[in-house]
């Protein structure tokens, strides 16, 4: 059972009453529909399907503003299987729109990717929007072809786990950490005390390998050599031309020029362009997006401190996220 986002709003009416107003929430849950997003010059029956990466990449249920929300790691499978279901389908083109996310989720969809290439035999070429960074490059480099928009960030190639030391916080609030734990490392960072160097040493350890993990697959996806990946690999966000002098992506464009290298390496000349959306979405053109805003959300998130706040909400994370400031 889902539960709703937004139940009732009180209207005040001009006559001084106030009646209330049931707002049925939308449901996220249902088939796909296909939708022609660009129809094709001539007569054909072949398609190449976009599909949308947007916004933080996270394996959980994110409700919107009048919709009791979904997945985006469960949609992206859902909509890969839908394009490969379909023997019009020639080809995808992957619009990505994001800082990245969780290490995991990020790297769900990156296997995705690339078994539905293995699969279907059908090229993927990834459009690089405002951000594709971190997870969100992480994804791309499991495409065919990455095209970036003269304005793209991409690249933040590296990991991180935000944790806050709040030690003198809670002292001057009178707060003291007390955990009953079973080993020494059990509460491990803890952000009311200070982290120890054997706690820094062990946490320290684990993002070291996800980082080697993100380096060998972007030395898989983009053919380079390791030395030059690592090079690259300190975290610092790149601009398209910087990233087309790297060899992080192939060509820099527009989302035009992705279809159309999608069309070529699918070796058809010409082909609708279709999107999949749940029931009662609309898109106008190539560039429309989802129906409605992702999130609305007031409460200020902060990776590593979200549990200290707000203990309902996991936070011990471990991220392939840029997010200046943070």
């Amino acid at each position: 059972m889902t539960r709703p986002t937004l139940a009732v709003l009180l209207i005040p009416l001009l006559s001084g009453c106030a009646n209330a107003l049931l707002i049925k929430p939308i449901h996220s849950d249902g088939p796909f529909e296909e939708q022609i997003v660009q129809e094709a010059r001539g007569w054909t029956v072949h398609k190449v399907a976009l599909v949308d990466i947007h916004g933080l990449i996270l394996n959980e249920r994110k409700p919107g503003l009048l919709s009791d929300g979904s997945n985006p790691v469960s949609e992206f499978r859902e909509k890969l299987e839908t394009a490969a279901g379909d023997p019009y389908v020639k080809a995808v083109v992957l619009r990505i729109n994001s800082p990245g996310g969780a290490v995991t989720a990020s790297d769900i969809m990156h296997r995705d990717l690339l078994a539905f290439r293995q699969t279907t035999g059908k090229p993927v070429v990834a459009c690089l929007m405002d951000v594709a960074a971190s997870g969100g490059y992480y994804v791309a480099t499991a495409c065919d072809w990455i095209v970036a928009h003269p304005t793209t960030t991409t690249g933040s190639i590296g990991v991180i786990m935000s944790l806050y030391n709040l030690e003198g916080l809670c002292n001057k609030l009178g707060i003291a950490s007390e955990p009953i734990k079973s080993g020494i490392n059990k509460d491990l960072g803890n952000p009311a005390r200070k982290m120890t160097e054997e706690e820094r040493a062990i946490l320290q350890n684990i993002v070291n390998q996800y980082h080697d993990q993100f380096v060998s697959v972007v030395c898989a996806g983009r053919r380079l050599p390791e030395e030059h990946v690592r090079r690259l690999a300190d975290g610092r966000v790149y601009t398209a031309a910087e990233a087309k002098e790297y060899g992080l992506v192939d060509e820099i464009g527009y989302l035009d020029d992705a279809i159309a290298r999608a069309k070529a390496l699918a070796g058809i000349r010409d082909a609708y362009v279709v999107a999949y959306d749940r029931e009662g979405g609309y898109r106008g053109s190539i560039y429309a997006s989802t129906r409605f805003p992702s999130r609305v959300d007031v409460r200020v998130h902060l990776p590593g401190l979200d549990s200290f706040l707000w203990p309902d909400t996991s936070a011990a994370v471990f991220w392939y996220l840029w997010r200046p400031g943070q």
